[in-house]
C-alpha cells in the first residue's frame, strides 16, 4: 500500500475514532484535530499528484475496500485499470473516466497529468468527455526576432526536401517560396482573377493578401506531410508547434484551420510521431474540436484523433477519406460500411448537403442540425442506421484546368480509382459488408475502382462484401456538359475529367460495358436515381448534364426526381422521398448482415 493510501486512511480515522471525555479542553483539541485533518489532506492531495509521476500502479489491489470514500480513489483505480495489459480493461477503464462528471477539479487535473498517451487519446475519442482531463497546450516559442508567421511558415517549407517530388507538390511549393503579401497585395487588381501564379486558386481563400500566403504555404505542406520522410522534417524543425500558432491564431477562418488539421492528420499515420503530437499539445485542441457542432471541424479532428488511436481503431485514415460516423469510441458494434464518393466539383460534405431553400438561407439556421443539415449522411443516416460506419471520400476536381488548384493535375478517372482505392483498403473498406453511394462522376469512379479490385488479389474483399450501389444521375453513356467544353468560355480549356464524359468517349463505353456485365455476374443490388430539371452552370450555361438515358446503367430500379444535377442527391427534408427511398434501400440490401 503506499503512503498516499496510509494518508488517506489515517486522516479519515481521526474524525471516526472513539469521542474523548468532556472536559474544559475538548473543544480546544477539536480544534487541533481539524487543523490536522485539514493540513493532512492538503498533503494528501500533493503525494497523490507527486505519485502520479512516478507510480505505475497508484493503490495496491487491497486498498480497494480501504476506509475512504469512492470518489476520493476512483480515479486512481481508473488510471490504474487504464495501463493494464488487457486491451478489454483499458477500454472499460477510459469508458469510465469519460462518464465521470461528479469528480473535483483536482481529480480531473490529476488524471491528465499522470495518464499515459493511449488514455488520453482515449478520453479525446469519447463523447462525454469532460475537458478538465486536457491539460492546455504548452506555452509556445517566441518567433525568432524580426520574423512573422509567414516568414516562419516559408522557412520550414524551404527545410523539406525539394527533390523527387510530383509536379503538385513542386507547384505549391514554389507558389508559396516564391509569392509574398506585398507581391500579392500589387497583382490583386489585375492578376487576382485571371492568370499569374495559381491566383484564381487564390481568390477563395480569402480577401487578406498575408492569409492567402499562409494559405499557399500550408496547401504544399498538407502535400508534403503524404509523405513519410517529410513528416518527420516537420516535426524535426518545429512544425507542430508553429502550426499550433497558425490554428490558434485564424480561429475565424475555418478553411485556415481545416488544412491545418489535414496536416496534423496525416502526421499521425506515423505512429513513431505519436509523442511528440501528444506532448506539443494537440490532443486537447483535438478534442475540444471533436465536439464541435461544425460538422467539417468536428470530422477533420476526429479523423486525426482515429488515426492516433491505436488501441481501438485497426484502420488509417488517409487524407480525403473521413469517417461521418461513429467519430467516437463506442460500444456499439458496426457491422456494415456504407461510402459516399462526391461527383465533378463536389466535396466530402457539401454535396451531401440538405437541399438549400430561401427560407432557410434566410433564417440562417445553417448551424442548427435539427433544423438544416450541412451533412445528411451524418445527421440523419447514423440516426436511423446507428451500426454502420458512414464514410465519405474527398478529392480534388474542376470543370477547368484554369480552374483547377493545381494546373499541373490532370487525372483520369483510371488514376483517381487505384488512388483511391488504395485509401479505402488502408481504411478497412473491404472487411464488412458496404453499400456504395455516388454522384454524378463519383459513379464512374465507383465502377472503375470495382473493376480494379476484382483484377487484384489484395483488393478481392472490396467486391466480394459490396453489397449494393446507389447512383445519383451518374452519366454511365456520357453527359451533355462535355458537348459544350469547346465552344464555351466558361470552358475554354476544359480539364480531363470533363473531356472523359463524353458521349464518344472509349474509355466510358468500355467501362459500361464491362461493368453492366461484372454487376450481373456478381449480383449487385443497383439503385439509379437521375434529375429531369436543367442545371445552371455559372452564367452562361444551362443544361441537364445527365440525361435520363445517360443514367440507366441497365440494371436496377431507375428514379426520375423532379430536380437539377446538383440537387439529385441533396433531400429537402428527412421526410422526402428521396432520402426515404435512399434508406430503405440501404436498409433492404443490408437486412441480413445487419441483423447478424
Amino acid at each position: 500500500m503506499t503512503l498516499a493510501a496510509y494518508c488517506v486512511i489515517w486522516c479519515r480515522r481521526i474524525g471516526t475514532s472513539n469521542p474523548p471525555p468532556k472536559s474544559n479542553t475538548y473543544w480546544k483539541d477539536i480544534r487541533l484535530t481539524y487543523q490536522a485533518r485539514k493540513e493532512l489532506h492538503k498533503a494528501v492531495r500533493k503525494v497523490l499528484a507527486t505519485s502520479a509521476k512516478i507510480l505505475r500502479g497508484p493503490f495496491a489491489d487491497t486498498f480497494s475496500t480501504a476506509d475512504v470514500e469512492d470518489h476520493e480513489c476512483a480515479s486512481w483505480l481508473l488510471l490504474r485499470r487504464s495501463k493494464s495489459d488487457d486491451p478489454s480493461a483499458r477500454w472499460q477503464a477510459v469508458q469510465a473516466m469519460s462518464e465521470a462528471h461528479h469528480w473535483h477539479d483536482y481529480q480531473y487535473r490529476t488524471v491528465a497529468q499522470a495518464c499515459d498517451l493511449r488514455t488520453l487519446i482515449g478520453l479525446a475519442r469519447s463523447r462525454d468527455s469532460d475537458l478538465r482531463f486536457f491539460l492546455p497546450p504548452p506555452p509556445l516559442p517566441s518567433l525568432k526576432e524580426d520574423s512573422s508567421i509567414e516568414e516562419e511558415l516559408r522557412c520550414l517549407l524551404a527545410s523539406l526536401p525539394q527533390t523527387d517530388l510530383d509536379e503538385c507538390i513542386r507547384y505549391f511549393t514554389s507558389l508559396a517560396l516564391s509569392e509574398s503579401s506585398q507581391s500579392l497585395a500589387a497583382q490583386k487588381g489585375g492578376l487576382w482573377c485571371f492568370g499569374g501564379n495559381g491566383l484564381p486558386y487564390a481568390e477563395s481563400f480569402g480577401e487578406v493578401p498575408s492569409a492567402t500566403v499562409e494559405m499557399f504555404c500550408l496547401e504544399a505542406l498538407v502535400r508534403h506531410s503524404e509523405i513519410s520522410t517529410h513528416c518527420d522534417k516537420i516535426e524535426a524543425h518545429g512544425g507542430l508547434q508553429l502550426l499550433q500558432r497558425l490554428y490558434r491564431l485564424h480561429r475565424d477562418y475555418p478553411n485556415v484551420q481545416r488544412n491545418i488539421l489535414r496536416i496534423i492528420g496525416n502526421m499521425a499515420l506515423n505512429e513513431h510521431l505519436h509523442p511528440a503530437i501528444v506532448r506539443s499539445g494537440w490532443v486537447s485542441i483535438l478534442a475540444e474540436a471533436v465536439k464541435s457542432p461544425h460538422i467539417m471541424a468536428a470530422s477533420h479532428a476526429a479523423r486525426t484523433l482515429a488515426n492516433l488511436d491505436r488501441d481501438t481503431v485497426r484502420e488509417k485514415y488517409q487524407d480525403g477519406v473521413y469517417v461521418l460516423h461513429p467519430q467516437c469510441r463506442t460500444s456499439q458494434p458496426i457491422k456494415a460500411d456504407v461510402l459516399f464518393i462526391h461527383g465533378l466539383m463536389g466535396a466530402a460534405f457539401k454535396t451531401w448537403r440538405q437541399q438549400d431553400s430561401d427560407e432557410v438561407l434566410a433564417e440562417k439556421v445553417s448551424e442548427d442540425e435539427s433544423r438544416y443539415t450541412t451533412c445528411w449522411p451524418k445527421s440523419w443516416l447514423a440516426g436511423d442506421c446507428p451500426a454502420l460506419r458512414i464514410i465519405s471520400v474527398e478529392y480534388d476536381t474542376s470543370l477547368s484546368d484554369w480552374r483547377a488548384r493545381c494546373p499541373m493535375e490532370r487525372k483520369s478517372i483510371a488514376f483517381r480509382s487505384k488512388e483511391l482505392l488504395r485509401k479505402l483498403r488502408a481504411a478497412g473498406v473491404g472487411d464488412r459488408p458496404m453499400i456504395w453511394v455516388s454522384h454524378s462522376m463519383g459513379g464512374l469512379l465507383v465502377k472503375k475502382m470495382l473493376l480494379e479490385a476484382s483484377q487484384k488479389p489484395e483488393m478481392s474483399p472490396v467486391v466480394n462484401n459490396t453489397r449494393g450501389i446507389i447512383f445519383y444521375s451518374v452519366p454511365h453513356h456520357g453527359s451533355h456538359l462535355a458537348e459544350y467544353s469547346v465552344n464555351v468560355r466558361y470552358l475554354l480549356f476544359p480539364s480531363l475529367e470533363v473531356k472523359e464524359l463524353s458521349k464518344d468517349s472509349p474509355a466510358l463505353k468500355a467501362l459500361q460495358d464491362d461493368f453492366l456485365k461484372f454487376a450481373k455476374d456478381k449480383n449487385f443490388q443497383v439503385l439509379n436515381f437521375v434529375e429531369t430539371l436543367p442545371t445552371s452552370i455559372g452564367s452562361m450555361i444551362k443544361l441537364q448534364v445527365v440525361p435520363v438515358e445517360s443514367a440507366d446503367l441497365g440494371i436496377g430500379e431507375l428514379i426520375p426526381v423532379d430536380v437539377n444535377h446538383l440537387n439529385i442527391c441533396k433531400p429537402r427534408k428527412k421526410d422526402a422521398f428521396l432520402y426515404q427511398r435512399t434508406l430503405q434501400f440501404i436498409r433492404d440490401t443490408l437486412a441480413k448482415d445487419l441483423e447478424n
